[in-house]
């Protein structure tokens, strides 16, 4: 494996044990991994190659459970688990969102949106698809009302490994989520809630019943 899939796979494994041991109603949300033969039959279906690292993370999980109003879950609360209280997509979602992002929304190609607000398809995360580009295999922001961006924006980007890494330490450290400039985004509070992880921003506050990372 390359140094970057070695890395996603050693964050992922962070976080997966934080939410297993903390966040059970988030880590139950997990699918089982994607196969070989799924993850080629997306990269057909949207004429797109997924980077290696991409690749590497879908199997571990086919993304989780809550990407989607169909998906049957008690608490929606407890699907935002990502930082920005977002979703991890799964294969049928991506395909989804990103012929319709293509197609219906016409933004440029070689975007894969990755993760979602739980139960909606109108805001998430992007990783960069497209070859050549210094952005690629980097994280970005999308939404149906705005142009797609890197995140941080201004940037090239938040490789994923990278990211990763940045929400185990966070997750670890009961801390906000460090951005790559070594700031930490105090707009966004890790919280527990019913069981699960949710980041609230603050606009919303931490409400009762949500539990700081500090009071564990």
């Amino acid at each position: 494996m390359t140094d970057d899939i070695t890395r996603m796979a050693e964050a992922w494994a962070r976080v997966e044990a934080w939410l297993c041991e903390y966040a059970p109603a988030s880590a139950a949300l997990l699918r089982s991994p994607a196969g070989e033969e799924e993850i080629a039959a997306l990269e057909e279906e949207i004429g797109l190659r997924l980077p290696p690292v991409l690749r590497a993370w879908y199997r571990l999980h086919d993304g989780a459970i809550g990407s989607w109003p169909e998906d049957a879950i008690e608490e929606w609360a407890v699907a935002g688990w990502l930082p920005m209280h977002r979703t991890w997509l799964r294969l049928e979602e991506v395909k989804r969102l990103y012929l319709t992002q293509v197609q219906d929304w016409e933004r440029e190609p070689g975007l894969i949106p990755i993760a979602c607000n739980p139960g909606d398809g109108w805001y998430g995360l992007y990783l960069d698809a497209r070859e050549g580009e210094p952005t690629y295999g980097n994280l970005g922001t999308w939404a149906v009302d705005q142009e797609s961006e890197p995140l941080p924006g201004g940037t090239d980007g938040w490789p994923l490994a990278d990211w990763l890494e940045a929400t185990a330490a966070a997750l670890e450290e009961r801390r906000c989520l460090r951005m790559p400039d070594g700031t930490e985004n105090i707009h966004e509070t890790p919280v527990l809630n019913r069981g699960g992880l949710d980041w609230v921003h603050a606009r919303t506050g931490v409400e009762d019943g949500m539990r700081r990372l500090t009071d564990l």
